[in-house]
């Protein structure tokens, strides 16, 4: 195994021109991980509904690290194993990517054991979302590029349901392309069926039409570097050494989202509220906001105000593009959305895009 040396604090200042991780391609071999909640352990045939997707679906081989079926309660009392797995799987050239089991609450603590120049130097594809935030925000701060979008548990293994999300993952991490649009899905879901009954492995709850994304302010063309995740577990980071410093969210598209943990508006107000006195609403180039889960539509319109009180009338940034109830986050299916590279928003047209590939 590696063994890191307590990792330094991500550099502060602007952040240096983003490594790319190589392209995915049938046959490269994956190492899943998990560096949050022992989730595989507890619902097996959800995380093996998963990795046969992986496999059957995208061709890749797949490679269980230590911890990927770790009993829950010891994976909780180790963070320093989590952290050597992602270690090790950046130490090994036969591994093209790593891609997260599932969620949790507590990866905050594996950070310190991570080594970013390792990572770096050896750059792969680093796929997962909500708790996984950490790591991403860690890598990405270092350098490297990496990718917010679903995992093994709570994505890969729902797939099969959603028309365009295996081409989705395709155009993003196999057969990149140098610009790419993102579209709304035709249909969402809110949730999963009841996990402890094995027949649902790869079930949703109930499938819904599409919306539409909601504009709320702003107007023209902005360009910036995507950066972001899930808001509670950036709340863990907040006044730590992993996170960014003032200079660093100059030209960002700051893109959040909430958890199944349903935060009310008045939350996410604070939190928001925070953002603004740190000063990233005069820095960055616009804000995204995933669709979130468990709300309803009263409850969603309540959220959409909080953001524009905030941010316009709290701060003075009305002028800043926010778009809200965007495909990504604890609904599903999700987007990939790449810490690092440059995307656009264009308020007028309605669109949002990328705008070179996120992998090489």
């Amino acid at each position: 195994m590696t063994d890191p040396s307590v990792a330094p604090a991500p550099a502060h200042g602007p952040a240096p021109e983003p490594v790319k991780p190589p392209r995915l391609k049938a046959g490269d071999t994956v190492a899943v991980v998990s560096t949050s909640w022992g989730g595989p352990s507890v619902f097996p045939h959800v995380f093996d509904r998963g990795l046969d997707v992986l496999r059957r679906v995208f061709g890749l081989q797949v490679r269980e690290m230590l911890t990927a079926r770790m009993a829950a309660l010891e994976l909780a009392e180790n963070p320093r194993r989590r952290a050597d797995d992602l270690n090790d799987a950046f130490a090994d050239p036969s591994i093209g990517a790593i891609i997260v089991s599932i969620g949790g609450v507590d990866s905050v603590r594996i950070l310190e054991h991570l080594d970013a120049s390792l990572a770096v130097a050896n750059p792969k594809i680093l796929l997962g979302f909500s708790d996984s935030a950490t790591q991403l925000v860690f890598y990405t701060q270092a350098g490297l590029v990496t990718f917010n979008g679903p995992s093994v548990m709570a994505g890969f293994a729902q797939l099969e349901r959603f028309e365009g999300l295996a081409a989705h993952v395709r155009a993003l991490l196999f057969e990149p392309d140098d610009t790419y649009e993102y579209r709304p899905y035709a249909e969402w879901s809110d949730g999963y069926e009841d996990w402890r009954e094995p027949s649902n492995a790869g079930e949703v709850g109930e499938q819904r039409a599409h919306d539409g994304w909601r504009w709320l302010q702003g107007s023209g063309r902005v360009e910036g570097r995507l950066f972001g995740g899930c808001a509670e577990v950036l709340e863990m980071l907040k006044g730590t050494s992993f996170w960014p410093a003032p200079e660093f969210w100059r030209d960002r598209i700051l893109f959040l989202e909430t958890s199944e943990d349903k935060p009310t508006a008045e939350t996410v107000g604070y939190w928001l509220r925070n953002y603004g006195v740190q000063g990233v609403f005069d820095r960055v180039s616009g804000v995204l906001v995933g669709r979130a889960r468990g709300y309803s539509d009263a409850e969603k319109v309540d959220l959409d105000e909080m953001v524009v009180r905030v941010i316009a009338r709290e701060f003075g940034a009305g002028a800043l593009p926010v778009v809200t109830n965007l495909d990504f986050g604890h609904t599903d299916p999700q987007w990939i959305l790449p810490l690092g590279v440059r995307a656009e928003i264009d308020v007028d047209a309605r669109r949002f895009r990328l705008l070179e590939a996120a992998v090489t």
